[in-house]
C-alpha cells in the first residue's frame, strides 16, 4: 500500500492548505489514503492472533480458528478494499488495486490467515509511512501553532484582551515576557530579548529596543513591551514564510513528474506479469505474491520524503525554497554573483578608526562625540552609540544641541563645547585649518570621516566603514572548496571601495560603478559562457540580477515582502555561511534520492523473481514491503539533521560590533 501524496495531502490539515486530488488528473497513481484507524488494525489483528491460539491449542478448533480468522481478515482488509474501490469509481487504475487482489484472493481460497496477515502488514508499512513523514511536516506545521490565538490591545482605556483574528494595522499591543508575539509590527515603548529561530534560524536571542521591528511568532524572553502592528494575521512574515514552504511542498522534481506519468502503465504490467506467472505456474500463492512484492512503495517514496527532509532541514536554518526543483538546481550552480552592500558587507556603518589627538585618549575622544551625537538619528551617530554602550561608557546628555543636516552637530558636553562633522564644518565654526592633513584614510575607499574639536581645538578624528560581515571570506572558501568555478562581486559603488571589499573577502572578481542594467548584462554573459549562475543580493534593489540568473538568492528576508516575493530562494538572515549549507545540502538530497531508487528498482525487480520461483510467499512478502519502505523513509530522514554544525548562530551585528572594536587603536600623529 502507498501514501504517495506525501506533499500534499496530511491528516488534520488547514482547510486553506489542503490538496484537491480531482486536480490531478495527469498523476497516474495512487493519490488516495486508505482509511486506516490505528485501532481498527489493532482489532483486526487480535482477531488474526486468537485465531493461531485456537487452533493450536484446541484439538477441534480449526472452525473456531478460521471464524476468528475470517473476521480479523475482513476487519483488515476492508479499508484496502474500499480504497480500491474508490480508485476504479474514479477510473483510476493504481497499485491499490494490486493489494486488494492479493487480500482478496487469499480470502476467497480459504487463507483467511494468510489474507489477514498481507493486509495487516500493508496497513502497518502505510501508518508508520504516513507518521514518519508526518514527522518532517510537522516541523513544518508547527509554524502555524506559533502565533497565539489571543493579544492584549492597549487602548487609551485600558488593557483588552481579544481574537488576534480582530487585530488591525496600527493597534498597539502589549508582550509580556514567554509571550509569543501576535503580530509583526515596530515596538514603540521598551527593550527585551527575542527568540526568532523559527523565522531567521537564528538560536540564541536577538536583543531589540524603541524602533526595532518584531515578528509574529516569535518569543519574546525578558522585558515588557508594546508594539504598533505593521502586518496582521497571512501578511506576517510568518504567514508568508509557512505558505511558502507549504506551496514548496506540492511542487515536483522533474523526475517526479515522470514518475507520475508512467506509473498508469504499471499496474496493467504487474497484473500481465502476475497472468503469465498462473499461466506457467498454476500457483496462485505465487501471483499474490507477485501482487503484493510489486506495489513499488520504495521507489514512489523515494524522492518525495527525500525532499521534504530536505525543505525541513533548509527551513529550520531560515533557508526558504519556493520550488524544490530550485533545490536540486543549487547541486549544479557553480557560479556565484554577489552584490556587495547589504549583502558581503552589513551595510550599516561601524566605527573602524579612532584617532585622537595629543594627550586625548580614544576612550574620551568616543565619550566626547558619541555624548554630543546622542540625539542624532544620523547613521554616523548609531555607529558611535554601538560603540560607546560596547566599551560601556556612560554618555552625558548634550546641552544646547544644534544639528545642521548634511554638515555635523554642535553640543555641549559637561563644560566643553563640542564640533563634530565635516572637514568644512569645523572650518565655518573657526577651527584652524591643516587638521585634515593628519588623516591617513581616504573616503574614495569607502570611508566616513568624522572631525571633533573640543573649545575651538582640534581633538581628532573618527573613521567609520560599511564593514564586510565577518563570516563572508569563509562563506566564499567555502563556496569555491564546494566546486564553485567562478566568484564575482557587482557594486554600484566606487572602485576603490569595492576592491578593498573585494580584497578583505578573497574575491578576486570585481565590477565596481555598475547600474542595475550593468549587473543584468553581466549575470547573461556569464550564463553565456554556459555557467550556471547563482545570484545573491538584498531583494529590492537588486530584483532585476535575481531574476536574471539561474537561482536567485534574496538576504535578510525577514519582514521584507519585496525580497521573499524577488528571488526563487529567501535566506530569513544574513549569514553567508547558509549558501555553501545550500550547495551541500542540495547535492547530498540529490545522493539520497539516488540511493533510494535504485534501492527501490531493485528490490522490485529481485522481488518479483523471488515471487515467481516461490522463494517468498505473501506473507514474507508484505513483510518485506514494510522494511523496504522503512528503509527508504530513515535513508532520506538523515538529511533532516543537516546544518546542525551552524546552530547555535551569533547575530552578525554583534559579533562584527565585538570584533570592530577589537580592531579600534589610537592613531599615531
Amino acid at each position: 500500500m502507498q501514501v504517495t501524496s506525501l506533499l500534499s495531502q496530511k491528516e488534520g490539515g488547514s482547510d486553506s492548505h489542503h490538496h484537491d486530488h480531482d486536480d490531478c488528473g495527469s498523476c497516474g497513481h495512487d493519490h488516495e489514503h486508505t482509511p486506516i484507524k490505528l485501532h481498527q488494525t489493532l482489532v483486526g489483528l487480535l482477531f488474526i492472533i486468537n485465531s493461531f491460539i485456537v487452533t493450536y491449542f484446541l484439538a477441534n478448533g480449526q472452525i473456531v480458528g478460521d471464524v476468528n480468522a475470517m473476521i480479523g481478515a475482513i476487519i483488515l482488509g476492508y479499508p484496502i478494499v474500499f480504497t480500491a474501490i474508490k480508485d476504479l469509481r474514479k477510473g483510476r487504475l493504481s497499485t491499490n488495486e494490486l493489494v486488494a487482489i492479493a487480500v482478496l484472493a487469499s480470502f476467497a481460497s480459504g487463507n483467511y490467515q494468510e489474507s489477514g496477515l498481507v493486509a495487516f502488514f500493508m496497513l502497518l508499512g502505510e501508518i508508520i509511512e504516513t507518521r514518519t513523514a508526518e514527522g518532517a511536516r510537522n516541523s513544518i506545521e508547527s509554524l502555524i501553532k506559533l502565533t497565539p490565538t489571543k493579544a492584549r490591545r492597549v487602548t487609551a482605556k485600558k488593557e483588552e484582551e481579544v481574537e488576534v483574528a480582530s487585530l488591525k494595522v496600527g493597534d498597539i499591543i502589549r508582550v509580556r515576557p514567554g509571550d509569543n508575539v501576535a503580530a509583526d509590527g515596530t515596538i514603540v515603548s521598551g527593550q527585551g530579548s527575542f527568540n526568532q529561530a523559527n523565522i531567521t534560524g537564528e538560536s540564541l536571542p536577538v536583543d531589540k529596543k524603541s524602533g526595532d521591528e518584531v515578528f509574529a511568532g516569535t518569543q519574546s524572553l525578558t522585558g515588557v513591551l508594546e508594539i504598533k502592528v505593521s502586518r496582521a494575521g497571512e501578511d506576517t512574515t510568518l504567514g508568508r514564510v509557512r505558505d511558502l514552504i507549504l506551496a514548496a511542498e506540492k511542487t515536483k522534481l522533474p523526475i517526479m513528474r515522470i514518475v507520475d506519468q508512467y506509473m498508469g502503465f504499471y499496474t496493467p504490467l504487474v497484473l500481465l506479469i502476475g497472468a503469465l506467472v498462473w499461466a506457467f505456474t498454476q500457483d496462485l500463492s505465487r501471483v499474490i505474491t507477485v501482487f503484493i512484492i510489486a506495489c513499488p512503495c520504495a521507489f514512489i517514496l523515494a524522492t518525495p520524503t527525500a525532499m521534504v527532509a530536505a525543505l525541513s532541514a533548509a527551513a529550520r536554518l531560515g533557508i526558504l525554497i519556493k520550488n524544490v526543483g530550485d533545490l536540486e538546481l543549487s547541486a549544479k550552480i557553480n557560479a556565484f554573483i554577489f552584490d556587495k552592500t547589504g549583502t558581503l558587507t552589513t551595510g550599516q556603518l561601524a566605527v573602524s578608526r579612532l584617532s585622537p589627538l595629543g594627550d586625548i585618549k580614544p576612550a574620551e575622544l568616543l565619550h566626547l562625540a558619541a555624548s554630543a551625537e546622542k540625539y542624532s538619528n544620523h547613521p554616523t551617530a548609531r555607529a558611535l552609540a554601538d560603540l560607546a554602550g560596547e566599551a560601556g561608557l556612560n554618555l552625558e546628555e548634550p546641552q544646547d544641541f544644534e544639528e545642521t543636516a548634511g554638515r555635523g552637530i554642535k553640543a555641549n558636553v559637561g563644560a566643553a563645547q563640542i564640533v563634530i562633522g565635516r572637514a568644512q564644518w569645523l572650518k565655518d565654526n573657526g577651527i584652524a585649518e591643516g587638521f585634515e592633513s593628519q588623516v591617513d584614510l581616504s573616503e574614495a575607499e569607502g570611508y566616513s570621516l568624522l572631525y571633533v574639536a573640543r573649545d575651538g581645538q582640534f581633538a581628532g578624528w573618527i573613521g567609520l566603514q560599511d564593514r564586510t560581515r565577518s563570516e563572508a571570506k569563509e562563506s566564499l572558501m567555502d563556496l569555491n572548496e564546494a566546486g564553485v568555478r567562478r566568484i564575482a562581486m557587482v557594486s554600484g559603488d566606487l572602485k576603490p571601495v569595492a576592491t578593498r571589499v573585494a580584497k578583505e573577502i578573497g574575491c578576486e572578481e570585481v565590477l565596481a560603478e555598475c547600474l542595475p542594467q550593468n549587473k543584468v548584462e553581466f549575470v547573461r554573459k556569464m550564463k553565456a559562457k554556459g555557467y550556471r549562475v547563482a545570484v545573491v543580493g538584498d531583494g529590492v534593489n537588486d530584483a532585476p540580477a535575481l531574476a536574471a540568473g539561474d537561482l536567485g538568492i534574496a538576504m535578510g528576508a525577514a519582514g521584507s515582502e519585496v525580497a521573499i516575493h524577488s528571488a526563487t530562494i529567501a535566506l530569513m538572515n544574513n549569514d553567508l555561511r547558509r549558501l555553501p549549507f545550500l550547495v551541500r545540502l542540495s547535492r547530498q538530497t540529490r545522493s539520497v534520492i539516488n540511493q533510494n531508487f535504485l534501492f527501490g528498482v531493485l528490490f522490485v525487480i529481485g522481488g518479483l523473481i523471488m515471487a515467481a520461483m516461490k522463494i517468498i510467499n505473501p506473507v514474507l512478502a508484505a513483510v518485506l514491503h514494510v522494511l523496504g519502505s522503512l528503509l527508504v523513509v530513515f535513508n532520506s530522514f538523515r538529511l533532516v539533521r543537516q546544518g546542525e554544525e551552524l546552530e547555535p548562530f551569533e547575530v552578525p551585528g554583534e559579533r562584527e560590533g565585538a570584533e570592530g572594536s577589537g580592531e579600534l587603536r589610537p592613531h599615531s600623529a
